[in-house]
């Protein structure tokens, strides 16, 4: 008799882990975007969001569009906020 019943309750615990995971990790994922922050405040013009954070049009070339206010090393210029914050050394 211990078999099914062992097996019942491992049946029990496995749903309960699964349903757990259902609600913790978007939890956890919305709760680690940047822009559910409400200190976050990018300008109007940086619409296009990308790893729960917005940028300006032209993102894929910072060198060339985010230097006039991210700074020409894009460690945070007249903004205070670097590049390299979210992005380590891809630049």
């Amino acid at each position: 008799m211990k078999g099914p019943l062992k097996h019942k309750n491992n049946m029990k615990n496995n749903a309960l882990v699964i349903f757990s995971m259902i609600l913790i990790i978007p939890a956890l994922i919305i709760g680690c975007e940047k822009e559910n922050d409400s200190k976050y405040n990018p300008p109007a013009d940086h619409t296009i969001s990308q790893d729960g954070f917005k940028h300006k049009s032209g993102l894929t070339q910072p060198l060339v569009n985010c230097v006039s206010c991210h700074g020409s090393d894009l460690k945070g210029g007249t903004v205070g906020v670097s590049c390299f914050e979210c992005h380590g050394k891809k630049w």
